[in-house]
C-alpha cells in the first residue's frame, strides 16, 4: 500500500454492530496507508470488538466514555483534531441519533462537535435498511454535510441475503481518499490515457496479441486523478482493475477500436499519455471459422494498423500536450527520440527489454523520460504506482515552466 494518506488524521468511531469486527482490519489499512488514527468506541460496541486490539493497532488509547476515572475524555479536542472522523459501522440507532440531536456517549458527542468532515458507512439488516424512517434518517445527516458509503449486497448476521452490509474497509478507504483527500495539482485538466495489449483476431479462437498488462498505464491514471485531474482511460483486455469509481473506464478489445476511441476522446483532452502496447498489424482478414490445421505450411497476410500517437501528435493544439511511450531493445535513446520526432510529441517514456524487473507483467519499471528538447530524465528501477508519480511529476513540471 502506498503512502497516500501520509500526515492525515482519521478518527474512527464504532458503533456497536456485529460489522464492528471490520474495523480492526479498517484501522489497520488506515495506517498502512500512512495516516494516523485515533478510536472512538460507543460503549455497546465493546461488546463487538477489543479495545485492546484497536489500541495495539493505533497506537493511541481507544475511548468510550466521557470520563474515565478522574480524566475527562475532551470531544472537542478529537472533533478539531482530525482531518476525517469516520463512523464505521454505524448502526440504525446511531443514524437516529445522528439525524435527530441525541448527544449521548462520546462518540455521539465529538460527532456534534467535529469541525471536520463525517464520513459514515452504514450496516443493519435488510428489512431495518428499507425502512421509512431510516431513509429519512439518511436524508438528514446527509443534508447535514455527512458522506455516505453505500451498503453492499450480501448474506447478513439475521441470515437473511439483501442490502444492508457494511461495505469492505478497502472500500471505504478507497472512497475516503477519492472523496476527501485529491490534490488539486490538476485540477480542471482532462488527462486521457490508454493501456494495455490490443488483440487482433485471426478466426473466432486465434489472435495476435503481446504481453502487456496495463499495470503502468493505470497507475498513471489514479495517480493524475489522485493529483485532481479529470481522467478518462481506455484499455484492452487487462485482468487488473481501476480502483477509483471518478475515473471513466472504457473497453476495447482491437487496435481499430483503440484508434477509433482514443481520436474521438483527444479533443477534449488537455492531455494524453499513451502507455498501450496497440498492435502495429493485424490480420488483413478475419476468417469466420476456425482454421483447419490442413496444410503443411500456412501464410499469414498482415496490414498495417492505423498510428494512434502519430495521429493525435500532428493534430493536437498548442494548448494539448501528449506524451506517448517507446519500448525498445537496440539503440534506445536515439531511436525514442526519432519516435518522439516523428509523431510531434512533447515527451517520451522509454523502456528498454534490457533492463531487469521492468515492462511488461512486472510490478516495476525503469523509465527515461525524454522531453521535446531532449533533454534526459533518467529514473531508478521502481514500483510502478512510483515511477506514475515520477510521470505526473514531470507533466506538472511543464505546466509550471
Amino acid at each position: 500500500m502506498e503512502k497516500l494518506l501520509k500526515g492525515k488524521k482519521i478518527l474512527l468511531g464504532i458503533t456497536g454492530g456485529i460489522a464492528a469486527y471490520k474495523a480492526i482490519l479498517l484501522t489497520r489499512l488506515f495506517i498502512k496507508s500512512g495516516a494516523e488514527v485515533r478510536v472512538l468506541l460507543t460503549p455497546s460496541a465493546t461488546n463487538f470488538v477489543s479495545p485492546l486490539v484497536l489500541a495495539t493497532l493505533s497506537k493511541h488509547k481507544v475511548l468510550s466514555a466521557l470520563a474515565d476515572n478522574d480524566e475527562w475524555s475532551n470531544h472537542v479536542e478529537l472533533g478539531r483534531w482530525a482531518d476525517l472522523f469516520i463512523i464505521a459501522p454505524l448502526t440504525c440507532n446511531s443514524l437516529a441519533k445522528l439525524a435527530t440531536g441525541i448527544c449521548d456517549n462520546l462518540l455521539m458527542a465529538t460527532y456534534f462537535s467535529a469541525t471536520c468532515k463525517v464520513l459514515v458507512a452504514p450496516a443493519m439488516d435488510a428489512d431495518m435498511w428499507k425502512h421509512p424512517s431510516v431513509k429519512r434518517n439518511l436524508d438528514i445527516i446527509k443534508q447535514d454535510g455527512v458522506g455516505i458509503i453505500p451498503v453492499e449486497d450480501g448474506e447478513l448476521a439475521s441470515g437473511l441475503v439483501g442490502e444492508g452490509r457494511m461495505a469492505e474497509p478497502a472500500s471505504i478507504l478507497v472512497h475516503a481518499i477519492e472523496e476527501y483527500f485529491r490534490s488539486n495539482e490538476l485540477t480542471g485538466k482532462s488527462i486521457l490515457i490508454n493501456a494495455g495489449p490490443t488483440i487482433e483476431h485471426i478466426d473466432p479462437v486465434r489472435f495476435i496479441s503481446n504481453h502487456s498488462s496495463g499495470k503502468m498505464g493505470i497507475a498513471i491514471a489514479e495517480e493524475c486523478y489522485l493529483r485532481g485531474a479529470s481522467v478518462t482511460f481506455v484499455s484492452g483486455p487487462i485482468e487488473q482493475t481501476i480502483e477509483y469509481k471518478g475515473i471513466r473506464c472504457l473497453k476495447v478489445t482491437s487496435a481499430s477500436e483503440m484508434y477509433e476511441q482514443v481520436i474521438s476522446l483527444f479533443p477534449m483532452a488537455d492531455v494524453a499519455i499513451l502507455s498501450a502496447a496497440v498492435a502495429d498489424y493485424s490480420p488483413a482478414r478475419i476468417e469466420p471459422e476456425k482454421i483447419k490445421k490442413h496444410q503443411s505450411e500456412w501464410i499469414l497476410e498482415l496490414v498495417k494498423t492505423k498510428d494512434i500517437l502519430a495521429q493525435i501528435g500532428h493534430t493536437k493544439t498548442s494548448n494539448q500536450k501528449v506524451i506517448g511511450f517507446a519500448l525498445e531493445t537496440e539503440n534506445e535513446l536515439s531511436n525514442a527520440v526519432k519516435k518522439m520526432k516523428a509523431k510531434c510529441l512533447d515527451a517520451i517514456v522509454l523502456n528498454t527489454t534490457k533492463d531487469r524487473d521492468a515492462t511488461f507483467g512486472y510490478d516495476t519499471n525503469k523509465i527515461t523520460i525524454i522531453d521535446s528538447a531532449e533533454n534526459i530524465h533518467a529514473y531508478d528501477l521502481k514500483s510502478k504506482k512510483a515511477v506514475a508519480k515520477d510521470i505526473v511529476d514531470f507533466l506538472i513540471s511543464t505546466y509550471n515552466d
